[in-house]
């Protein structure tokens, strides 16, 4: 937090906000975001890959009882609420919740441990919470999107969801007003789910940056009062995005 004295405050926290980026226009990568989402989505792939292959029928280890738990949950999730017959959806649910946990477990670091270790490397710019990126969030709800899609294309057929888009809620004959309101609440199911996960993790990273700009004796117990109320959101927004996801997958194979 040291570092926040070698900067005026604006100059300060545009640092902090700023990733690190490559290419321009449309074609600009945010190099942290991908690389520390993958190394996030990976470890959660091989720990929970290893716990599976390790899993004894005796009395479970500590990380083996952790991944059960998980696993239960997010099956009990799943059924009570989607009521299709998809196996994609159990697994899809649980890789969300664990991922982007995981992901917004990143605002709890020191805000400027990780970007001084990136500025020793050389590295200009290091913004850590993939998950206070737009572009993730976005990227993350497009993809529920486009399963969405599939799911109602699956269930209803082309030409059932095109009648469902094109009939509902008040009758062919009123097509034009039921195209526009129908494709209104489907753009908004990826547009919300996107911008509510990256909203409250933006705003929780902001105040931690506001946090450190502070004189050093207030920062630690500022800082520790928000960190605790900020793991229930790290955890509550996991549990959002998963369980909207569900929802909508469960909407989208009900045939009216």
């Amino acid at each position: 937090m040291s570092d926040a004295a070698s900067f005026s405050a604006s100059d300060y926290i545009r640092h902090h906000l700023t990733n690190l980026t490559f290419g321009e226009g449309f074609w600009t990568f945010h190099l942290d975001t991908l690389a520390i989402s993958w190394i996030l989505g990976l470890l959660f792939l091989i720990s929970f890959r290893l716990a599976a292959k390790r899993m004894t029928t005796g009395v479970p280890g500590g990380f083996q009882n952790f991944v059960e738990v998980m696993v239960e949950f997010a099956d009990k999730q799943v059924k009570d609420t989607y009521h299709g017959r998809s196996k994609l959806v159990a697994p899809l649910a649980l890789t969300i919740f664990i991922w982007v946990f995981l992901m917004n477990l990143m605002d709890l670091i020191p805000v400027d441990l990780l970007p001084a270790l990136g500025a020793a490397a050389g590295l200009e710019h290091l913004k850590v919470v993939p998950t206070a990126d737009p572009n993730l969030t976005m990227g993350m709800s497009v993809t529920v999107f486009f399963i969405i899609i599939f799911f109602s294309i699956q269930a209803k057929g082309f030409l059932g969801y095109a009648k469902e888009l094109f009939c509902s809620p008040f009758g062919p004959f009123l097509f034009p007003f039921n195209l526009m309101l129908n494709v209104i609440e489907t753009l908004a199911k990826p547009i919300s789910l996107g911008l509510r996960l990256f909203g409250n993790l933006y705003a929780g990273e902001l105040i931690f940056i506001l946090i450190a700009l502070l004189p050093w004796y207030t920062q630690w117990p500022l800082g520790w009062i928000w960190a605790v109320f900020h793991i229930l959101v790290i955890v509550l927004q996991a549990f959002i995005f998963m369980m909207l996801t569900i929802v909508y997958l469960s909407l989208a194979q009900e045939d009216h």
